[in-house]
């Protein structure tokens, strides 16, 4: 195998275009110098979803597939495991339950709450008969189920335990469409007696199995080219976009990420391990649960309660692992915590292990030879932290912020990769290279199975034909969805002459990587008509260790930007010990001498990265609790909600504003 890790991962398949009068310039297109080296993987002479389970319920039936843990009372047991037969025999049973139910192929089936075991049937099952799944969040509330449910005719509808009192309270609205209801648990009398008011039947699991076994029906399995799902997106503003994907835009995602990995030395075995927390409501976990199936691996699901994620991760050992930033971002602030508690030569041993390591990897040195030695003595409880296998880690949904995947690559003893897709494209388009080390604070390089270009944004400065090239990312190939479900129009503002247009800002770098650099739709205009791209700004000022997340505003009224920040806790608490400051989180955030500081730690930021007068933050607010979901401030893939936030935070916003003009 050639040695790419010094290489350019790109080459050239067409030439670049120049602007006309109608349409701005675009780049070369590029394509992954895999796809014309690799060879084709275990995964490319299946076509459907369906072929990625059956076969491997053929290949390795006694292999473990599902598993979740045992619970009695408040005692929480092992994990206890169905194999691909036994898992494969439910799917048939439900399978049968829903035609039974009325539902023929390309029927709409919704899937709402939590991952666990009967999620993952449910779907299979959908595959089996070609019948469309369509996800639900469980974080969403009765708006958006009702709008989904109904904009996406859904007439079945598999529900979480702790979800049937909101699915229930949908049914006013939704009853057209919904005509039957299955819990993944039981039912009580009242909830049957409420769904019967509404002409829906509801059966608990153990219910619908029984109906699907005692009248089986022949499976109907899709073909490439049909709808396996109708996936909403989280969406930062307006109503959700149902991406409609079909079985081929998953199956060739799967074959590209492992074309890509093969051709790298590495590989998805039935050895593996998943742990499945992140929601399966989201392409970007949807896509890894799929690569797991086809691969033979085992998959371990969470309690549901993201207190216990570290608990659970503990109890299965995984070995591959998957998750956004903000997880990752305290896996770095605890970690860090630990070694500032674990004393002064314990600090300084690990410090030094740190540095040595990196060097190493800087170097071109692979990450499991760099430094054994300092892999057992001061790294060895950081991968324990994660159940002590993980060989590697997955991050996606939003950019990781540079020193946590440098940290990542260091001390977890584990290959961490990054990679950036989105719902229309089927999650992964670009990965990086683990070992790579040029690549941190890129999202890598294209997978062989797509095609990709940089279209020049004039309004914004950004030439896809200058150098470095930026523009507008662009992605053509059979993973792009085929349209949004009931809106032309919409497809239509994306889509042109086969290439989706991301909305996104890249920037190629020197080894065919490429770095986000801003949102083409998030940019403002200030006062003096200066245009703020304020997502960049975001990255830039997220280095600094005293912040979790960062919210900048600015608009036309006004002359300069001001920032809500939620800041570290471990790292302002040191601060402030550090000071003399007494107080917990709560006062130590509306303390005028910590917003002092954050703003000057703000500055040296803006300083160092050489940003221009009119981006640098003037007014902080400090929010000790973090943008949620609860508040409605983020999405479920933890995209900041523009317009949300702004609502939310308008009185700070104005007296923000009021005290630079004071």
């Amino acid at each position: 195998m050639a040695d790419w890790r010094r290489g350019c991962y790109i080459e050239q398949v067409e030439p670049s275009r120049t602007s006309s009068d109608d349409r701005p310039s675009v780049g070369p297109v590029y394509r992954s110098v895999f796809a014309s080296s690799s060879s084709p993987s275990d995964a490319s002479n299946l076509e459907t979803c369906w072929d990625l389970f059956s076969e491997s319920v053929k290949r390795c039936p006694n292999n473990r597939m599902l598993g979740h843990r045992t619970k009695q009372g408040d005692i929480v047991g092992d994990y206890i495991w169905q194999t691909y037969k036994e898992v494969y025999d439910t799917v048939v049973a439900v399978g049968s339950a829903m035609r039974t139910s009325g539902l023929d192929p390309k029927a709409r089936c919704g899937v709402y709450g939590s991952n666990c075991p009967e999620w993952l049937i449910a779907m299979e099952a959908c595959n089996g008969h070609s019948i469309y799944c369509v996800p639900l969040y469980d974080s969403l509330g009765p708006d958006a189920v009702e709008y989904i449910v109904g904009h996406a005719e859904v007439s079945l509808a598999f529900v979480y335990v702790a979800k049937m009192s909101a699915i229930l309270e949908c049914l006013p609205k939704c009853a057209d469409y919904l005509k039957t209801i299955v819990s993944f648990g039981e039912l009580t009398e009242e909830q049957r007696k409420e769904a019967q008011g509404f002409n829906v039947i509801a059966y608990s699991w153990t219910e619908f199995v029984n109906l699907g076994m005692n009248n089986p029906v022949d499976l109907i399995p899709p073909k490439k080219e049909d709808i396996s799902t109708i996936m909403y997106t989280s969406g930062t503003t307006g109503e959700p976009k149902g991406v409609l994907l079909t079985h081929e835009n998953i199956t060739d995602v799967i074959d590209g990420v492992d074309r890509l990995l093969a051709s790298l030395g590495e590989k998805m075995t039935d050895k593996d391990v998943y742990f499945s927390f992140l929601p399966l409501a989201h392409i970007f976990d949807r896509l890894i649960e799929e690569y797991s199936v086809r691969s033979g691996a085992a998959i371990g699901f969470w309690q549901g309660d993201v207190k216990l994620v570290l608990e659970d991760v503990g109890a299965l050992k995984p070995t591959i692992f998957a998750g956004v930033p903000r997880v990752y971002d305290r896996v770095y602030a605890g970690a860090l915590q630990k070694v500032s508690a674990s004393g002064f030569l314990k600090k300084k041993i690990f410090d030094l292990g740190y540095r040595y390591k990196l060097g190493r990897m800087l170097r071109g040195i692979r990450q499991e030879n760099a430094s054994p030695f300092f892999d057992n003595l001061a790294f060895s409880k950081i991968k324990q932290g994660l159940g002590g296998h993980v060989r590697i880690l997955f991050s996606g949904a939003a950019p990781l912020a540079m020193h946590v995947e440098e940290f990542l690559r260091v001390t977890t003893c584990a290959l961490a990769v990054q990679g950036y897709g989105l719902t229309e494209t089927c999650a992964a388009s670009f990965v990086s290279v683990p070992d790579v080390m040029s690549m941190m604070g890129t999202v890598g390089v294209p997978l062989p199975n797509i095609e990709v270009c940089l279209e020049s944004v004039p309004e914004l400065g950004y030439d896809a034909l200058a150098e470095p090239a930026r523009g507008e990312v662009c992605i053509r190939g059979k993973s792009v969805f085929i349209s949004y479900h009931k809106r032309e129009d919409l497809t239509k503002e994306v889509v042109a002459d086969g290439w989706f247009h991301t909305g996104d800002i890249g920037e190629w770098q020197k080894d065919g990587a490429l770095k986000l650099i801003d949102r083409k739709k998030n940019i403002f205009k200030l006062s003096q008509g200066e245009y703020v791209a304020v997502e960049n700004l975001e990255n830039i000022y997220s280095i600094s260790p005293v912040v979790e997340s960062i919210w900048i505003y600015g608009n036309s009224f006004e002359s300069s930007l001001i920032a809500i920040v939620a800041p570290s806790q471990v790292v302002l608490e040191d601060w402030a010990r550090a000071n003399a400051l007494e107080g917990d989180f709560q006062q130590l955030c509306n303390n005028e001498k910590a917003k002092e500081h954050v703003l000057s730690e703000l500055r040296a930021i803006a300083k160092t990265k050489k940003l221009k007068g009119f981006e640098i933050i003037k007014a902080v607010h400090l929010e000790p609790q973090p943008f949620d979901l609860e508040r409605d401030l983020i999405t479920p893939t933890y995209k900041k909600k523009r317009p949300q936030l702004l609502k939310y935070y308008k009185e700070v916003v104005d007296r923000l504003y009021q005290t630079i003009k004071s």
